[in-house]
């Protein structure tokens, strides 16, 4: 499971962070998709790399498949679970763009520069399930993209393409966005006001301390509790100036919705619990990110490293 927020300085800049939650890691690595890489794609979605790309994948067969990144203009995305719902094209469609589910994340971030025009390509889309091999078969995702001006969530089902505008820059799993975004509104009383005394009879009741209006605020694990959690964190943070202070704002924030072992077992029998949280900022073209066993904030700059070269980087 994952939670992914959205979220501008203020100044143009877009920082777009998740949380991937699972049983275990994939061997996953910061990986730089530089401009002049050659890259393959099935059905020629991605004829070029328009833009430079950084974010958190691994690297099968020369390709990077991507969990999360983002480019060089200041766009970003996230590949959050969605199975039951997500459901792929099984043959690509004459006429359309056809993009493999395992490069969606890289279609986006190498091809586009804002949400705009993203969701302007997106009308032409067939996502395909077409895996990379045998050994990953395609991940059953919706995502959040997003730029310094808004997100959207793209969903694949058996009805086709759909695109939303993501008001509050949250995603979690399923159900689908049109059902969290709804059931947000049985929290409307929710608020990080401190509550005036409430007379009762001759008793003059008043609050124990902060965090009297956040009852009702779900604290467990389940989807729809950590788009509604994750929802109100990011919703009432105060807005922040600089790079430290952003970065600072979203492991904080997705700290709350973050997975412990041994609290939440899958129908397997095994633990789910966050493998890390990363974030792309496009102020310093960053990639920052912790993992479960170390909480210590790391970063890769894509100034660093050859985002012109023709090979790709793993960090």
């Amino acid at each position: 499971m994952c939670t992914g927020i959205r979220f501008s300085d203020g100044s143009g800049n877009l920082y777009l962070a998740r949380n991937l939650d699972w049983t275990s890691g994939y061997g996953e690595r910061v990986v730089l998709t530089p401009t002049r890489f050659a890259i393959k794609s099935p059905f020629g979605a991605v004829p070029e790399i328009r833009h430079a790309v950084m974010g958190m994948g691994i690297v099968e067969e020369d390709t990077p498949l991507y969990f999360d990144c983002g480019n060089d203009a200041g766009l970003a995305v996230a590949g959050l679970n969605f199975p039951g719902y997500a459901q792929y094209a099984p043959q690509p469609s004459d006429g359309a763009t056809n993009v493999a589910a395992y490069e969606f994340p890289l279609w986006v971030a190498s091809q586009f520069t804002t949400v705009d025009e993203v969701e302007a390509a997106l009308a032409d889309v067939v996502i395909v399930d077409k895996p990379i091999n045998e050994k990953y078969p395609s991940s059953l995702l919706h995502w959040i993209i997003g730029d310094a001006q808004r997100a959207i969530v793209v969903e694949y089902t058996a009805d086709g393409m759909h695109v939303f505008d993501d008001d509050v820059d949250v995603l979690a799993n399923q159900p689908g966005f049109t059902w969290h975004h709804e059931n947000l509104r049985n929290y409307l009383n929710a608020s990080p006001e401190y509550p005036e005394k409430v007379v009762l009879n001759r008793a003059d009741l008043v609050p124990f301390g902060s965090g009297s209006l956040m009852r009702g605020i779900p604290g467990d694990y389940y989807s729809p509790s950590r788009f509604v959690r994750a929802a109100y964190v990011h919703a009432h943070y105060p807005d922040k100036t600089t790079e430290k202070e952003n970065v600072s704002r979203a492991f904080h924030t997705l700290q709350q919705v973050a997975m412990v072992e041994g609290s939440a077992a899958m129908e397997s029998g095994e633990f789910e619990k966050t493998i890390y949280t990363g974030l792309f900022s496009s102020r310093t073209k960053t990639y920052y990110w912790n993992t479960y066993d170390d909480p210590s904030v790391q970063s890769a700059a894509m100034d660093d490293y050859a985002a012109d070269g023709a090979e790709l980087v793993v960090v």
